[in-house]
This record gives C-alpha cells, structure tokens and sequence, in this order.
C-alpha cells in the first residue's frame, strides 16, 4: 500500500494549534507524510472550534470548503470540539463527513489505515472522548444543533479510563517557526456563567512539570507560550494540590530565551506571580477581565470590579512600567445597561491597555447566562462593539507612537517580520525589521515609524 498524505486545518484557538500538532506528530510517526494542500491528501482532518456560535458557524463552513476542495476519494475527518460537543448533530446534518472523532478518539487507527470514502458511505463515528479529569468526564444533556438551532434530542456520553490516545500527552515534532505554544493542562474548574467550555472539555487536568519541559525540549523554540484554559491554577486540580504556575514558569524560563503566558484569571495574580513574569524579560500580562461592572460580573459568575482591575494594574505597572498589558471583554451580557457599557468604557480609557479584544455574547446551551433575561439587542451590541473598538484603537495607535525611537529586542519570526516582548504571536501587532535578519534570531533595533497596531525598527 502507498504512504497515505494527511492536510490538517486548524480552527479557534491556541490551544486547538497545540493539538493539530501533536496529532500531525503522531500521524507523521505512523508513516503517514503531511500534504502540501486540502487538494491533494488522502486525509483531511479539520480540528474545529465550538467556543461561540461564531467559531461554530466558521467550523460548519470550513467543513463544507474543505468537502468541495479535497480530492475524489480522500476521506474528511473532523474532530475538535464540534465533534466531542455536536458529534450526533454534524453526522445527521453533514454528510460530507467521513469521520467523526471526538479529541482524536480513535483517529489515528482511521486515519492511517485504508479505506475509500464515497458520499453514500454511512459516517464513522467515535462517541467516547478522551478522559478529561480523575474521576470521568462529564455527560452532555440536551444538545443544540452545531449552529445553535434546539435538536429535540439529548446525548450522553461517558468518559471511561484514560485511552492511550491522550492529545494533550501525545509528543510533538520541532516547532517550525522560533516560537511555539505549549499546553499545560486541559479543562477548567470554573463556572463562568457565559462558558460550556467545562461541559465538553471536562475539569482541569494539569500535566507535570517534567512533561512539559520535555515538550519545550522537543519543540527547540526561542519562544515558548504557555497556554490553558486557568493558566494560573495550574498544578491545583479539581481544588486538590497547589498552584504550580510560578515553579514552571521559572522552570521553562531557564530553558529557552522567552516564555510567556496567555489568559491569566486577575484574582490569580500573586506578588510571585507578577514579580516571576516580569523576572523572565517578557512583562506581558494578559488578564481574562471580561467586564468592569460589579454587577454584570457577578451575574458573570466571576470575580472582580473595574476598581479591583485598577488596582491589579496599577500595581504591575509600578513594579514595572514598561508591562505591556492585553484583555478580552464580552458586549452584551444579558442585563448589560447603558451604565454598565458606560463604566467599560471610562475604564478602557483611563486603564490604557496596549492590546484589547471586544466580543458580542454568544448564548450557549447549557450555560447559567442561557435562561438569564433581559438579552441585549443584537444592533445595540454592534454599536457598543463599534464605540469600544474605536476608543481602543485609538489608545493601542497612541501607545505605538509613544514607542518611536526606543531600543527593542526583536524576535525574528519570518524575514522582515519581527516581536518584541509587547507582542505576543498571532493576536498583536508586529514589527517590521530588515530582510536580512536571520530568521530565529533575537536583535536589538530602533523603532523608526508606528502604523496603527504595527511598528518598523531598524
């Protein structure tokens, strides 16, 4: 039999890059060899996205592009959060799909053994996911279709003992840019009222330290990300054990020239903490705020207040006034009023953070926020959206501006494409720097012009 071609497309976030990549890693270990393109594999795997309904509706059309770019005969595999969260509904409603695997479930026995797809061909489908926590993963009730739309139909799925196949323990091969991302753990044991992410990917479960260093050993990048779900209750499962995040940041710091964290929950933010961060050379904090009023917070089911932001801030910024700052914030809430909106907005504008994301709620099924009332028009949110994006623009360019003619260290990603500290990959700005910087390396260079978001240094 001829060696089979695997393309593998990436949807949502960091943390789902991380396991495309193990899983390119293992399928690469099976003999399998990656395509240059969807067009010419004999395997596509697309790895979805289910946070809100937007990343559903991008997974669902991304499903239907890849079914109409693959090639006659190759198979269309989807795993990822779509398919552990509306695996039932994507099989009824999508026949284009060949496999349905659940967090890699069974998908590297698919994947790599023979096989022809044909579009009558009834759809494989792998119901029990990867264990996600200790004592077994959480059963679905009733279920949405991948849209959102009510199916009428309810799905349990029980986790069992942990398989072998274990994304998040799986290895990975070098990383092929200078930086990489690094998951720490899986799940979350919190209760955000907006979020499912807890009733599909299950508790928190921490890997070791030793594991983890083992991956950055292998990924052989300058720059390691750190990223989970609770970045900072890392090592605390389930409320058992201790927090381990100052430890392994130290740890992974003394390895490679850069770490950095993405998503830290602001009650978590410890004097260790913050002085850790900054001790590694990359004072970038990036704070999971949501909003500012007290009240839509608690109806948020989380902690905090724009005064108790405030004070967070301030403090980071007096131990270090050169931190860069980043934040994401939902418009929308249901019950969000005029005053609510209003106090985010005098916050933004007197916190000044270097980077912020806006999001319009997503009501998702099985939330506290889903049966809340007082839902927020949905024109009435794109303006708020659009007022807010506009005040923090304008912030983000002033702050770019303030940075012309100062010395930076650069981290050379690709030719002519640069970071320094303030910007982390993927989600900031960049720094445009001379061609003839080798790629990986680290230089120092005079900013020389602003442009919106973005810089050029010299």
């Amino acid at each position: 039999m001829s060696t089979q071609s695997y393309a593998i497309v990436t949807l949502g976030c960091p943390k789902n890059q991380v396991d495309s990549d193990k899983l390119a890693g293992t399928l690469t270990g099976t003999g399998m060899v990656a395509s240059d393109d969807v067009e010419s594999a004999d395997v596509v795997v697309v790895n979805t996205c289910s946070f809100i309904h937007q990343a559903r509706q991008e997974s669902v059309d991304t499903i239907l592009a890849v079914a109409e770019q693959r090639r006659e005969g190759s198979r269309l595999v989807v795993t990822g959060c779509m398919a552990e969260r509306y695996g039932d509904e994507l099989a009824a409603e999508l026949p284009e799909i060949d496999h349905l695997a659940p967090f890699g479930m069974s998908l590297v026995p698919v994947l790599s053994g023979p096989g022809d797809a044909s579009p009558s061909r009834e759809v494989e489908y792998s119901a029990v996911p990867v264990t996600l926590g200790p004592t077994g993963g959480p059963t679905r009730g009733p279920t949405r279709g991948p849209t959102g739309g009510p199916t009428g139909r309810s799905t349990n799925v029980h986790a069992g003992p942990t398989p072998d196949f274990d994304l998040l323990n799986l290895p990975r091969p070098a990383a092929q840019r200078p930086w990489a991302y690094v998951k720490i753990a899986e799940g979350c044991d919190r209760a955000c009222g907006f979020c499912a992410i807890p009733s599909f990917r299950g508790p928190q479960r921490s890997r070791t330290i030793e594991a983890i260093l083992a991956e950055v050993e292998q990924l052989a990048a300058k720059e390691i990300v750190l990223v989970a779900q609770d970045l900072a209750a890392y090592g605390r499962d389930q409320g058992v054990g201790q927090r381990a995040i100052v430890p392994l940041v130290r740890a992974v710091a003394a390895e490679v020239e850069r770490v950095r964290l993405l998503y830290l929950y602001p009650s978590d933010l410890s004097a260790a903490l913050i002085d850790t961060v900054c001790e590694t050379g990359v004072p970038y904090f990036d704070l999971s705020l949501q909003h500012v009023s007290p009240r839509l917070l608690r109806s948020m089911r989380r902690w905090g207040n724009g005064s108790k932001f405030a004070a967070s801030i301030g403090s980071i910024r007096r131990r270090e006034p050169a931190a860069a700052f980043r934040s994401n914030f939902i418009v929308g809430y249901p019950g969000e009023t005029e005053q609510d909106h209003d106090q985010l907005l005098d916050f933004i504008e007197e916190a000044r953070l270097d980077w912020c994301g806006f999001f319009a709620y997503s009501e998702e099924v099985g939330t506290y926020a889903e049966s809340l009332r007082g839902k927020v028009d949905t024109a009435l949110v794109a303006d708020r959206l659009g007022e807010l994006s506009e005040l923090q623009d304008t912030i983000t360019a002033t702050k770019r501006d303030e940075l012309v003619g100062s010395e930076v260290e650069v981290l050379v990603d690709e030719p002519g494409i640069g970071r320094s500290y303030r910007e982390a990959p993927e989600i900031d700005g960049v720094i445009s720097v001379p061609q003839t910087l080798e790629v990986g390396t680290i230089q120092t260079l005079t900013v020389t012009e602003a442009m919106g978001p973005d810089l050029e240094a010299r």
